[in-house]
């Protein structure tokens, strides 16, 4: 069997459990008793700048990044340990996650000296966020049939287009922008990535309410944005190259298996501790399955601890957690005679009823699920 199929499982680090019992600690501290399910079934979309600045207190913000960038120098596998406590918290960690999970490691490899030392000490502290420019309308996680497009006018760029489904882009500071910057015949080729302050004239960020009436997803239209010629990422025309890198991280964390967490576990507490057969059986079953995810998932960070390149594991990560995210509600729904409502109480059925109403995103964010397996399928070259 290839390593591409194997995952072998990263080395104990010493001292993870002492890590693992402080982030528990602080999160019952600043959480309080009153954070029930219906706020933990928000998973990684809870909003708080507050508590992002107080995990950047904690050095719990850039972990892996070197400290003269405002970093912990920490290996992937504790920033793995913080991650893994944080989600299964339910914790309000989306100020800052796009940021920390994968602009801040993007501008670490390709941003310029100024911009790494400007940017990425406030990411660390929290107080800088970002969101994604990927998606488009008509393209979807067809991230080649992109049409937005920047082209050069003296030391400027000039950016035109729309980018959609973009999380908390009316809270972000910055948005990095995966846009047509030459023509090529190969449709991966011409692309290149824009860093754009949001503040910039001609940005305009309309919201996009989803299922349950919440505004964190928004359309944002170009409009002649004018953009330093120093906006530039990387390489122009390595566009592609540069967002898959970008991606690897997006997909392979525990936030791609555990966004049903705390609904899984407030069905433990429902069902009590003597379940009938079936639900003993059933909750057996998706505990199984994540304890295989969390191993895969934790392989991935090995690999990024020893600087290889983990993009085809990630999307078999971010492809199978989705299934099993998923799965836990409509099983839940089974095992528990309740009606789903919606509503700020801290119960059972709200927890129930919000993760319904995101569940149906799981399989999109991230790159859907049928782009994912045309990846998975030419990495096992049956494509």
């Amino acid at each position: 069997m290839s390593d591409f199929l194997t995952f072998p499982a990263p080395p104990a680090l010493p001292g993870q459990d002492d890590l693992r019992r402080d982030v528990r600690a602080f999160l019952a501290e600043t959480l309080g008793p009153d954070f029930g399910a219906t706020d933990q079934a928000r998973s990684w979309n809870g909003h708080d700048p507050e508590f992002s600045r107080k995990l950047g207190r904690q050095g719990w913000l850039g972990m892996t990044w070197p400290t003269e960038y405002g970093g912990g120098n920490r290996s992937p596998l504790e920033r793995y340990v913080v991650i893994e406590e944080l989600l299964a918290a339910g914790a309000p960690v989306a100020a800052h996650w796009i940021a920390d999970r994968q602009s801040g490691p993007l501008l670490l490899r390709f941003g310029s000296e100024a911009q790494r030392r400007d940017i990425l000490p406030r990411i660390a502290a929290g107080e800088c966020y970002f969101c994604i420019g990927m998606s488009e309308a008509g393209s979807g996680s067809d991230l080649a049939a992109a049409k937005t497009r920047a082209r050069r006018d003296g030391d400027e760029w000039v950016l035109n287009g729309t980018k959609i489904w973009t999380t908390y882009a009316h809270h972000a500071h910055y948005m990095i922008v995966f846009c047509r910057t030459g023509h090529s015949e190969d449709r991966h080729g011409g692309t290149s990535q824009l860093l754009v302050d949001l503040s910039t004239p001609g940005i305009t960020i309309s919201p996009i309410l989803d299922l349950a009436g919440e505004h964190h997803l928004n359309e944002v239209q170009f409009d002649n944005v004018r953009l330093p010629a120093t906006a530039l990422l990387g390489q122009e025309g390595q566009g592609w190259d540069q967002v898959m890198g970008e991606l690897a991280f997006e997909r392979s964390g525990p936030d791609r298996f555990l966004s049903s967490f705390a609904l899984l576990n407030d069905l433990v507490r429902v069902l009590g501790t003597a379940p009938d057969q079936a639900s003993a059986r059933a909750v057996g079953r998706m505990a199984a399955h994540l304890m295989v995810l969390r191993h895969m998932s934790r392989s991935v960070a090995g690999k990024l601890a020893r600087e290889e390149n983990p993009t085809l594991q990630a999307t078999i990560v971010k492809d199978l957690g989705a299934l099993i995210e998923q799965e836990i509600p409509e099983i839940a729904r089974t095992l528990v005679p309740v009606e789903p409502v919606p509503g700020p109480q801290n119960d059972f059925a709200c927890a129930l009823a919000r993760t319904l109403m995101s569940a149906p995103s799981f399989s999109l964010r991230g790159g859907t699920r049928e782009i994912l397996r045309g990846i998975i399928a030419r990495g096992l070259g049956l494509r």
